[in-house]
């Protein structure tokens, strides 16, 4: 499944290194069953509005939402409605675009918008899903790329690439690199907490095992390590909804591909 952060050529769960998914050693899950480690695909760092690397300022108020700036997604960008990430209470909008400089962002409700581009070499269409997981509500953004998926913090009113104890980004892996297959958001007390989750077959794809890690969040959300880790299914079907789950990406209800933005084509 998906995994904890760790380096550019490993998108993996389960290893202790970054958030999502951590080193390559170990693997826990997320969301549904589990996995281990994220790769660092992306790295970057918090960035704002939609045509430059800005952030919104904060609204002065608790629940005041973010300052109005910037111009709103850009044309041709695709565009979803997702869950407040700015506490006013209203949703807000994430998009992406496409081509060479292809971004992801966030428009308020209130009117402010901010974005960060997607670092990555694959080819395939990106897509996104937009939650708030943990304690304190951290808004945050899973992008999927098609070998890793990139975690990215929302909060203070900008996209901030979540990194690792290194400085590294925490990605999660795809199936790609032995740390996981996926990323989800389990509920655990209540709340929904980020996990790297892995779907493992020892009898060719009959059954599998699934494992999950939890990824511990700093309080913004800009920094990430594994947490613990469980083994949520033994010989699950490959049809059963935590291999299903495990296999994807995914936060709550929202599944990436059909609950957020997807790159435009062409």
């Amino acid at each position: 499944m998906s995994g904890c952060g760790s380096s550019d050529d490993d998108a993996a769960a389960g290893s202790p290194s970054s958030a999502g998914s951590t080193a390559p050693a170990d693997d826990g899950s997320a969301g549904s069953p589990g996995s281990d480690d994220g790769a660092a695909t992306s790295g970057g760092s918090a960035s704002a509005g939609p045509s430059d690397d800005s952030a919104g300022d904060a609204g002065d108020a608790a629940g005041s939402g973010c300052a109005a700036t910037g111009d709103g997604p850009p044309s041709g960008a695709d565009t979803h409605d997702v869950v407040d990430v700015d506490g006013d209470g209203k949703d807000d909008v994430a998009w992406l675009t496409g081509g060479p400089d292809r971004t992801f962002g966030v428009t308020t409700a209130s009117g402010a918008t901010f974005s960060h581009e997607i670092d990555a070499a694959e080819p395939i269409r990106a897509s996104a899903v937009v939650n708030v997981v943990g304690a304190d509500a951290t808004p945050i953004a899973l992008v999927d790329v098609g070998r890793a998926v990139q975690l990215y913090s929302l909060a203070g009113c900008q996209v901030t690439v979540t990194t690792d104890a290194k400085g590294d980004p925490y990605t999660f892996d795809k199936g790609f690199t032995g740390y996981g297959t996926g990323v989800g958001c389990s509920e655990v007390d209540g709340r929904l907490e980020l996990a790297g989750l892995d779907a493992v077959s020892d009898d060719s794809g009959k059954t599998f095992t699934v494992k999950r890690t939890l990824v511990d969040l700093s309080d913004d959300g800009a920094h990430a390590a594994n947490g613990d880790e469980a083994t949520v299914a033994t010989s699950a079907a490959k049809d059963d909804d935590v291999v299903t789950t495990a296999q994807e990406t995914s936060c709550g209800d929202a599944v990436a591909g059909t609950d957020g933005p997807v790159e435009p084509q062409g």
